[in-house]
């Protein structure tokens, strides 16, 4: 790959505003792609296309993904001034209030809204276009809770992060044939704001040891810059201490958290009780 390898080409980064879509955007302009950050934060928006520095004008549209009618019209404007090559879906939410002895129906509504329906709205408005030029990359943000669906995520969370594995899946299944290719992006721990919207947000301490947005972006841009006879699948990418590991560590265990050196009780699929993984020891969670 070089810094001109995707010169020329529109790609589209929903959540731009903030985190991991505004570094993948930022990544994209610097290989000096024609680069639309959308996000629902105007205000965000703003501040993101003042700090980005890159060779490139990248464009900022306020969109709710979770509108149908509004995702229609941003994409159907992007279209009319050309092709959108590459399609990044980073928009995402979560909730506090997130697990089933407090959510609600209206947070499930509203979790699925975004990251599900709106994913889904996205890859619909490129995906004809895309057809008919017989190719196109789109990029679409799962989460480590998608494959191993974790307490403090919640369920609305893993659902949503483990349909997007599935959407990723169909979009290769049907439209491979038509040179389109789909990546589904698998993240552990990444040093955001929505970590700080945890019911108790990690220590500074744990958010040194999380990815940074611009390690995931770094592996979006490496996905789509393959050829284009070449589809990543599903890229997972983690921290090297990957608190998702701690059951199946007794060592990080007995050192981290001062607990009995085997998996605790409630390990499954890799994925510790809920109490070791999220330090809800002595009233305090992570």
């Amino acid at each position: 790959m070089t810094e001109h390898t995707f010169s020329g080409r529109v790609v589209v980064v929903t959540g731009a505003a903030s985190g991991i879509g505004l570094a993948c955007a930022q990544q994209f302009a610097r290989q000096r792609a024609k680069v639309v950050l959308l996000d629902v934060d105007r205000s965000g928006l703003e501040t993101a296309i003042r700090s980005m520095d890159a060779p490139t004008s990248p464009v900022a549209m306020t969109c709710d993904v979770a509108d149908r009618e509004a995702v229609g019209r941003v994409f159907q404007a992007i279209a009319s001034d050309g092709k959108i090559d590459v399609l990044v879906n980073c928009a995402g939410i979560n909730r506090l209030k997130r697990n089933f002895a407090c959510t609600s129906t209206e947070d499930w509504d509203a979790v699925v809204a975004v990251n599900l329906s709106g994913m889904f709205y996205c890859c619909h408005a490129v995906i004809e276009g895309m057809r008919r030029r017989g190719g196109g990359t789109i990029i679409n943000f799962a989460s480590w809770a998608g494959r191993h669906a974790g307490y403090f995520t919640g369920p609305a969370y893993n659902a949503t992060k483990r349909a997007v594995l599935a959407l990723t899946e169909s979009i290769n299944i049907e439209e491979g044939l038509n040179g389109l290719r789909a990546t589904a992006i698998v993240p552990e721990e990444v040093a955001t704001a929505i970590v700080d919207k945890r019911p108790v947000p990690p220590t500074a301490e744990e958010r040194a040891r999380m990815l940074l947005p611009e390690d995931v972006a770094r592996s979006v841009v490496f996905a789509a810059a393959q050829p284009a006879r070449v589809c990543i699948n599903e890229l997972v990418i983690s921290p090297v201490y990957n608190r998702a590991y701690l059951g199946l560590h007794p060592t990080a265990l007995t050192s981290q958290h001062e607990s009995h050196p085997l998996p605790p009780p409630g390990v499954h699929h890799g994925m510790p009780h809920q109490h070791q993984f999220l330090g809800i020891e002595k009233g305090r969670a992570a």
